[in-house]
């Protein structure tokens, strides 16, 4: 098993991410792998990362989609968040910190754990969370890791900071990447160019939630533009 690890970390993880996207069977069915593999490994500190991210992630659903629709992180009703499972994930994170050998889904699941302890959006510690994603980038130099570091960057430094970073990524078939550059286009007033980009994440999303999202995101950027 030992020498299996990161290929049955990356499948098991890979599966949750399927079953968050609306498959509740497939993201129950990877944490209970998480959970044997951890009874299995109680002292290796990526297994534990990879079981505290996936609860601390899953401890959101119920209030990630609204009446069908899609609910950004920072728009969330914090109230609806699984507290047994925050709290749950955050133990095992201090776990790993004591164990002292980071890993990414270590990283990943400490980011997670900033994210559910503040108790309001406007509480949350991104400058810590950005010195994360500069760990995170550091042991597992990914393009979608520096996509999620581009969105720290610009809560920090501000979205003029953060686009030229996104626009470096080449992750044109990917549509969390425009959408993202969506937003900060839509912050910095380029209201056009902003447009294009949500109409390319329209064309690659697939999860309803996410479209219907994404359409409304849309939808205010015209309306906007035929206000005096």
């Amino acid at each position: 098993l030992p020498d299996r690890l990161a290929g049955v970390l990356a499948v098991i993880y890979l599966v949750f991410n399927q079953g968050y996207g609306g498959r509740v069977e497939l993201a129950a069915e990877a944490v209970r792998l998480g959970r044997a593999l951890a009874e299995l490994m109680p002292d290796e500190p990526e297994v534990l990362g990879l079981l505290a991210l996936m609860l601390l992630v899953e401890s959101r659903r119920p209030a990630r989609t609204a009446g069908g629709e899609l609910v950004l992180l920072a728009d969330q009703d914090r109230g609806l968040w699984d507290r047994a499972l925050i709290e749950e994930g955050q133990a095992l994170v201090r776990r790993c910190l004591r164990i002292g050998r980071p890993g990414q889904y270590q990283i990943q699941a400490a980011i997670n754990a900033v994210h559910s302890d503040a108790a309001r959006s406007e509480d949350t510690r991104w400058d810590q969370i950005l010195e994360l994603y500069d760990q995170l980038m550091a042991v597992a130099p990914t393009p979608v890791a520096a996509l999620n570091r581009a969105v720290a960057v610009a809560e920090v430094d501000g979205p003029q900071k953060a686009l030229p970073i996104v626009d470096e990524l080449g992750l044109d078939r990917y549509y969390l990447f425009h959408a993202v550059r969506a937003d900060l286009l839509r912050r910095l007033g380029r209201d056009a160019e902003a447009a294009a980009a949500y109409d390319a994440a329209i064309g690659l999303a697939e999860n309803e939630a996410e479209l219907a999202f994404l359409k409304r995101r849309r939808s205010a950027l015209k309306l906007r533009s035929v206000l005096p």
